[in-house]
């Protein structure tokens, strides 16, 4: 039994503009097989000293409900030890080998996200941590000094 996880869709949203604002945020099919995720967050006030991501975990059951994760992390502190958040530390092992988010604060860069392959968010939800079949949302809230400043949602299917 082997199951395959599908990016279907993306939406990024500034929620403060005057903090921050995408320059890009897209799907891009390669071949019918081979699909990736992109986006950049261009950073207006820097150097940002107070990071905090609550991410939360949505499976579709008529419409989006909460499954198993919802979490808010400290992202300066959890970079000075990923280890001692094992669930935070598997989402950030979702991205880490594809951003630029690789150091603990403060943050005076844009923030990238580049090639994030399917093939990896495949192994991970099937082989590190298998998870059930169905259609999911990651929907997360990026916090600068505790007010919200942007909302990454990504959705896939695990079939």
């Amino acid at each position: 039994i082997s199951s395959k996880v599908e990016f279907t869709n993306v939406k990024c949203t500034s929620l403060d503009t005057t903090f921050c604002e995408y320059e890009y945020c897209f799907i891009k099919p390669i071949n019918r097989s081979y699909k990736y995720v992109s986006f950049k967050v261009n950073m207006f006030k820097v150097p940002v000293t107070k990071i905090k991501i609550n991410f939360a975990l949505y499976k579709r059951f008529n419409g989006y409900r909460p499954f198993l994760y919802n979490l808010t992390v400290d992202s300066c502190r959890f970079l000075k030890n990923p280890s001692a958040n094992p669930i935070a530390n598997f989402f950030y092992g979702l991205i880490k080998n594809y951003s630029n988010l690789d150091h603990t604060c403060p943050y005076d860069h844009d923030v990238i996200i580049e090639k994030l392959p399917v093939d990896h968010i495949n192994n991970q939800f099937t082989k590190v941590l298998p998870f059930p079949k169905g259609e999911y949302m990651i929907d997360s809230y990026w916090m600068a000094y505790d007010i919200s400043r942007a909302r990454l949602s990504v959705y896939g299917t695990v079939s």
